[in-house]
């Protein structure tokens, strides 16, 4: 199962949805990392830009911009993403922020919060619809697993801070369908096709925006041995997780020399028949 099935989303027959400009702010979750797709400016495409599709269908004057960059923290999202969504004057915004901080060692979920209540009170003043995302329940994976808790503090907050500015919420700590390793590409951080199209389609429920995007069916788990699936984690360790934990010691990033896939608001190209 690949997840890159047509783009032919709904198209109402009633009344549209009311948002004309999309800005999405984020991490390596928003820009799309794990759905490669070599059509797509950046060549990923992710739930972003899957909910942009059904939204774009939607709307004969809709456009859409997408400035998140893999592995920045939420520091960098507040200082180098929130002025220019601002000055892009949307009426939809999308912002999922702090999950690179809260898998690092030693720090605290409730001074997450504190910048991410700070980027929703500036984006709050555009009027803009504000879509909060949290994060998922890693009880799932050996490898995030004593993450748990911090997650489910800083989701408290997530939610506390759209009751405050009354944004919308996409729990994607409730989503039991991506706790899944199916869901998730070989580096078992990013989701792959399957789990951004799981993710789209509770982005655009949490909007309320109908839409004929189903449930996409994982393959079965293969039959492996002990020793196939110790031989599996041995190839992950050393092909995803010894660079990350090299990055972070010499305080690289995944995307130091990286740019917003969307910089500007654009129209949604679907493919032809």
């Amino acid at each position: 199962m690949t997840g890159h099935e047509p783009r032919t989303p709904y198209v109402p027959n009633d009344s549209p949805h009311p948002w004309r400009r999309y800005v999405a702010l984020g991490d390596s979750f928003t820009e799309g990392i794990g759905d490669p797709d070599p059509t797509a400016p950046g060549g990923n495409r992710g739930w972003a830009d899957r909910v942009a599709e059904v939204l774009g269908a939607q709307s004969e004057d809709f456009a859409y911009a997408n400035l998140a960059v893999r592995g920045k923290l939420i520091a960098q999202i507040a200082d180098g993403q929130v002025e220019p969504a601002i000055a892009l004057n949307p009426d939809l915004l999308t912002l999922c922020a702090g999950g690179n901080d809260v898998i690092r060692p030693g720090t605290d979920p409730d001074e997450i919060a504190i910048q991410l209540d700070d980027m929703v009170t500036r984006l709050a003043r555009t009027g803009a619809a504000i879509v909060l995302i949290t994060g998922i329940d890693t009880n799932f994976t050996p490898v995030f697993r004593p993450f748990r808790g911090k997650v489910a503090i800083y989701n408290e907050n997530v939610r506390a801070i759209a009751e405050r500015h009354d944004c919308i919420v996409a729990d994607q700590w409730g989503l039991k369908t991506i706790q899944d390793p199916r869901f998730f590409a070989d580096d078992r951080l990013h989701m792959n096709p399957l789990g951004h199209h799981e993710v789209a389609r509770l982005v655009l429920g949490a909007l309320n925006v109908p839409n004929e995007l189903q449930a996409l069916q994982p393959d079965p788990l293969p039959q492996r041995t002990w020793r196939a699936a110790r031989s599996e984690d041995l190839v992950w360790a050393r092909t995803h997780l010894v660079p990350w934990v090299l990055r972070r010691l010499r305080h690289q990033s995944s995307g130091d020399s990286i740019e917003a896939k969307r910089p500007e608001p654009l129209p949604i190209a679907f493919p032809e028949d």
